[in-house]
Formats: C-alpha cells, sequence, structure tokens
C-alpha cells in the first residue's frame, strides 16, 4: 500500500501547489549595456526583455552596445563586436521572433555563452480536482521564456503530466487520454499526439535520453514501481527495489546514466549506469531531495527542504551542493541551455532563475493568471 502512495505522490506533484515565496541568494552581475532604437515597438519590447533574461546585458539608454535599424536590417554593435540581423518582420509574431533570434546571436557574440529565448517552454496549465482522489486534469502549453506567444496544445478535459521534450518540435508526456495512462508523443507544431508507449499500470515519470532515442521511464506492470529504458518495442529494466520505489528520472548529458528518485517516507536522489545498472546514491543530507535534472554542463539541479533548490556536482553528491533559492515552495526545476539559468514554479507562477551566485533576482515568465506548473525547458 505504502509503494502505491508513494508512487501517486510521485505523479500528484506534478500537481500540487506552494506558498508563492519567491528569494533568492546573491544578486547583480557584470553586464554589458545595451540600448535598442529599432523602429518597431513590438521587437524593441521583446529584444529587451530577453537580452536582459539572458543575465549578459543590461538595457541603459546610454548602453555602449547599440542596436539600430529596421526591418530586414538591425544592427548591434560596441564593445568592438558587431553583428546584424536580415530578418524582416511583417506583424507583430515576426518582429518577436526576430527579435528572439537577435537576442540568441548577441549572447553568443558578446559572452560566449548560449541563448535561450528561442527554446520553448511546456508547461501545465493546472486543472482543478471535482472530488477526493479523482485525477486531476492538466493541459499542456507551450510559451517562449519571455512569455509571449503563450499556446495550448490541449484542451480534452483529460489528464496530461511529465511533459518532456524530444526534440525541439516533440513532447512526450503521460495521460489518461484513451482511458488507460499511458505515454503519449505529440508534435507541437500540429498539435497532433499518437500514443507511444502501452503498459499495465500508471507510468509515473519519464525522461527522454539526449539523442531523443531512449525515453527513462517509471513503470509498474511488472509489479513494484521500477526504472526502465523504452527504446522502439523493446524495454530494459534497470531498478529491482521490492521494498522501495523510483520516480523523476533524468539523463546524464553523455546518455550512460540517469539519475531518479527513490524512497517512501525520505525520497533520495540516486544514480544508475544506464551499461551496467549499478547504482549509487547522491543524496543524504535532508529527508526530501526530488525533482532532479541533469544540465548539459554535467550538475544536476534538484529540490530539497521541502522547497529549496540547489545544485550539485553528481561525482561528489549533495556534500557540493550549492544554494540558488532559500525556502520558497519551489518545484520542478528545468535547465536551459546555457547551463546558467533554470525555470521553475513557485505556487501557480513559473520563473526564470539564475543559478550563479551574484547571479539575477527571479523574474516571472508571465503575468497571465492562471495556475502554472511543472516546466520543462526545450534544449
Amino acid at each position: 500500500m505504502k509503494k502505491t502512495i508513494f508512487a501517486l505522490s510521485l505523479l500528484a506533484a506534478a500537481m500540487a501547489s506552494a506558498e508563492h515565496v519567491v528569494n533568492i541568494t546573491g544578486a547583480g552581475n557584470k553586464k554589458f549595456t545595451v540600448s535598442v532604437k529599432v523602429g518597431n515597438a513590438m521587437f524593441t519590447k521583446c529584444l529587451q526583455k530577453n537580452l536582459e533574461l539572458s543575465g549578459v546585458f543590461q538595457v541603459d539608454p546610454n548602453g555602449s552596445v547599440k542596436v539600430t535599424g529596421a526591418s530586414g536590417a538591425v544592427v548591434a554593435e560596441g564593445s568592438g563586436k558587431r553583428i546584424s540581423s536580415a530578418e524582416t518582420f511583417a506583424d507583430d509574431k515576426s518582429a518577436r521572433m526576430a527579435a528572439r533570434k537577435l537576442s540568441d546571436a548577441m549572447v553568443q557574440a558578446w559572452a560566449g555563452q548560449k541563448g535561450f529565448a528561442c527554446d520553448k517552454i511546456v508547461f501545465l496549465k493546472h486543472g482543478k480536482q471535482q472530488s477526493v482522489g479523482a485525477a486531476v486534469p492538466g493541459d499542456l502549453c507551450t510559451c517562449y521564456p519571455d512569455g509571449l506567444d503563450i499556446r495550448q496544445l490541449t484542451n480534452d478535459g483529460k489528464m496530461s503530466i511529465f511533459p518532456r521534450w524530444k526534440d525541439a518540435n516533440t513532447v512526450y508526456f503521460i495521460s489518461d487520454r484513451s482511458g488507460a495512462t499511458q505515454i503519449w508523443e505529440m508534435d507541437v507544431t500540429t498539435e497532433r499526439a499518437k500514443r507511444k508507449w502501452s503498459f499495465k499500470g500508471t507510468p509515473t515519470g519519464i525522461a527522454v535520453s539526449p539523442d531523443g532515442t531512449k525515453c527513462a521511464a517509471i513503470l509498474s506492470f511488472q509489479g513494484n514501481p521500477e526504472l526502465y529504458v523504452l527504446q522502439g518495442d523493446s524495454y530494459s529494466r534497470l531498478t529491482t527495489t521490492p521494498y522501495e520505489v523510483e520516480g523523476q528520472p533524468t539523463w546524464s548529458p553523455d546518455g550512460k546514466k540517469i539519475a531518479f528518485v527513490r524512497g517512501d517516507k525520505s525520497q533520495q536522489i540516486w544514480v544508475v549506469d544506464v551499461a551496467t545498472k549499478q547504482t549509487r546514491r547522491l543524496t543524504s543530507r535532508s529527508r526530501q531531495n526530488i525533482d532532479p535534472d541533469w544540465g548539459k554542463d554535467g550538475r544536476i539541479v534538484y529540490v530539497t527542504n521541502g522547497g529549496q533548490i540547489k545544485v550539485m556536482n553528481p561525482a561528489e553528491g549533495d556534500s557540493s551542493a550549492q544554494n540558488v533559492t532559500e525556502d520558497g515552495g519551489w518545484q520542478h526545476p528545468s535547465w536551459a541551455r546555457d547551463g546558467r539559468h533554470i525555470v521553475a514554479n513557485s505556487g501557480k507562477v513559473l520563473f526564470i532563475l539564475d543559478t550563479l551566485e551574484k547571479g539575477d533576482k527571479p523574474r516571472a515568465v508571465f503575468g497571465a493568471k492562471g495556475d502554472w506548473i511543472s516546466p520543462s525547458w526545450s534544449k
């Protein structure tokens, strides 16, 4: 009974709400100042927001980096660098996309790091529970980090949880849209979904391998919820823990290991070698360490103490952990491609957070009212 309760608690964690409190350690960071004077208000607004979100630039009317021009001929120059954009924009939507592309190019040129302005975030629009024990519907949505161009992908009154990117246009998620709860795949461009894998029981967590060819999943069709790797029509079972339960898998950047949560009354983060199936415990300094996401730079971001985000080096475990936030009901952190920023929700609001010790304070993704949770950032 306890196994079932914990498995369902991991499932319900994607739908949980928490007190909306926002604190972060450190503030301020050396940046390039930038002024934007382009003959399009939407382009200007979007570019300014994305440049500031990057943590590399600070908007200043007298900035050392100046962005000027108009549709089809925008130039950014200063501090010994110069780039141009020939992107045309005839409406607000195309102006926003042109601004995002330029923002990423500027971050790369001036800071030598990957920009994330064009990387979509998939998240859940939290549903309302109708009765005790009933499944909670959650509709899939996407937006850009600047909070613009929000798009709702599902509206079927069914439960959709644990959305994870396979690639820039494809999302895996768990849903009961066909009656039984199974793993689905959706093309976010066409919004067409198909059932990808079907197993007896309820999947309670998924993660796509870095090369997009495999999926880690928590499945219970052989009894106890365990960690499996799915590829095409085949599967491989990685864990056998009859008295414990696994959840929330995430792949290492090289695709050779998977970190996951294990436990009942105490949840800890473990790692398993996919080839040898050897496991190793990573955390022990709290009774609850959950929501791991393995970044491209090798670090794992996770939630501890019931709502505090930390980052650790998995080679050293949580003895290397550094605080990103204070306690504050944080959930579901997901790395950006720059290896510096994450998206997470506090309460029912999505935030972009800077993991640098003296990085920027959290910024709400958008001000639209709603229950927004469980974000996952495309990379």
